[in-house]
């Protein structure tokens, strides 16, 4: 005989809940002796831009669950287009199979680059859409008889994902840096100083990079495969941002040394700065697009890597010459996800026109600005769209916070308070609220960070 099971946690009864979460649950980016030792908050339902507990308080999304929300909770239009799929079909691999939702979204992503890359890679998640760019670019090269272009190019504070190839081109220290004997080599170059907020530009210049870039292009373009590049903002780096026409640049130094451009747009993508995409404001067509968080609204797992017919076609050939690119999901091209997916962007196109995420984003900028610019426990703000960040940190003149005062997380903490579940990255607050959110909502989130950051820092 087993071992008697336990029974389930009734969902209504938040304390059973509490108990199976503690006993079961390890939770990511989670020091869980912390979250142990805090008040958890268990959201039971959701509705547009808010979040809601067992108790029924309500608390604004402002890091639009992990950055993946557009059109904000339950949305009756999403909701529907997940049903219709689910009653024809919810899941068929595309492993020499297809289904029509995978083919129409396709399109409809083809259309972001003008059809510059009309050929869509699905995975499941943004690491693996990263992934699939950088494996393409080290089989191209092999393919087309240029084996010794190898080599990795990033930015100073990039973050691609975790597992162990886009560890190995990111920076992000705190997070991966135990792993480094088990990483590829690869190299980096500064990231631009740039700062703005609300269309106000404290810091600003991308010289220096650029010319950094050029001359590692220069010596090594030989053995160089790719360049990769979150454009605009680095997210997990702190929303570190990048002036406007560095993408640019970048991709016509890629051009002119024949080394490919992979565009991580995996956070920037589906409104967050403005446009569809990056690439599109900036009128760049990189060699590979990665695209995931918005791409199903936050609603399920689904992730493109977007590449040209002339990257495609180099990987076709008899099985017996070894094209073949060996990759896959067990939930590529998910008909669910691409339902939703599309759904999303017949309402995302007409939401950037109506001007209304962009009056967000002022309202954002500006309430940053009159609440936090001059607060002597704020070093930095900045903001770009729908992405913000504060740094928090010790007056000039008195002793740096140690790691464990963790005054960012404490803030956050507050936060729920006062209606607003936030994540912090060290002693900064960042701010990714959902596309849609409304002027009024964005006001709130700010009055409600402003409340939580007087009570923790007085």
């Amino acid at each position: 005989m087993g071992m008697p099971q336990p029974p389930l946690a009734d969902a209504s009864n938040v304390d059973a809940v509490d108990a199976a979460d503690q006993r079961h649950t390890w939770h990511p980016f989670t020091q869980m002796q912390e979250y142990a030792g805090n008040p958890r908050l268990h959201i039971a339902r959701a509705e547009g831009c808010w979040l809601i507990d067992h108790a029924g308080h309500r608390y604004l999304d402002g890091n639009a669950s992990v950055w993946t929300n557009v059109h904000g909770h339950n949305d009756p239009d999403l909701n529907q287009a997940l049903r219709d799929q689910l009653d024809a079909v919810a899941h068929v691999t595309l492993l020499g199979l297809n289904h029509p939702t995978a083919s129409a979204l396709a399109e409809q992503l083809a259309s972001l680059t003008g059809g510059a890359l009309p050929r869509c890679f699905y995975t499941d998640n943004g690491s693996n859409a990263v992934e699939v760019a950088l494996k393409l670019s080290f089989q191209y090269w092999q393919l087309v008889g240029k084996p010794t272009k190898r080599g990795v190019v990033s930015f100073t504070g990039a973050y691609h994902g975790d597992t162990f190839g886009t560890m190995s081109v990111g920076d992000r220290g705190a997070f991966h840096e135990r792993f480094a004997p088990w990483m590829f080599a690869a190299e980096d170059v500064a990231a631009p100083i740039h700062s703005e907020c609300a269309g106000k530009v404290a810091k600003s210049d991308a010289s220096t990079s650029l010319r950094s870039l050029e001359a590692l292009l220069t010596r090594d373009a030989t053995r160089i495969a790719c360049v990769i590049l979150e454009p605009r903002v680095q997210g997990a780096a702190g929303m570190v941002q990048q002036p406007a026409g560095f993408v640019r640049a970048v991709s016509e130094l890629c051009r002119r040394y024949e080394v490919h451009l992979i565009l991580d747009e995996v956070f920037t993508g589906f409104g967050r700065v403005g446009g569809l995409t990056v690439a599109e404001a900036e009128g760049v067509v990189p060699d590979f697009l990665c695209l995931a968080k918005g791409l199903a609204a936050g609603y399920l797992p689904l992730a493109a890597t977007m590449t040209s017919d002339a990257i495609h076609d180099a990987f076709l050939g008899a099985f017996s010459e070894g094209r073949t690119f060996f990759h896959g999901h067990t939930f590529s091209g998910n008909p669910l996800g691409c339902a939703v997916a599309l759904a999303s962007l017949r309402k995302l196109r007409p939401l950037i026109a109506s001007g209304r995420p962009t009056e967000s984003a002022e309202v954002i900028g500006q309430g940053l600005l009159s609440e936090f610019a001059a607060d002597p426990y704020v070093h930095g703000v900045r903001q770009l769209g729908l992405t913000a960040a504060v740094d928090f940190a010790a007056p000039v003149g008195t002793p740096s916070w140690s790691v464990d005062a963790r005054i960012g997380y404490r803030i956050c903490l507050a936060a729920r308070r006062h209606g607003l579940a936030i994540r912090p990255l060290g002693d900064s607050v960042l701010i990714v609220p959902p596309i849609s959110i409304k002027p009024d909502e964005a006001k709130h989130l700010i009055a409600a960070l402003r409340k939580a950051a007087n009570e923790v820092l007085s």
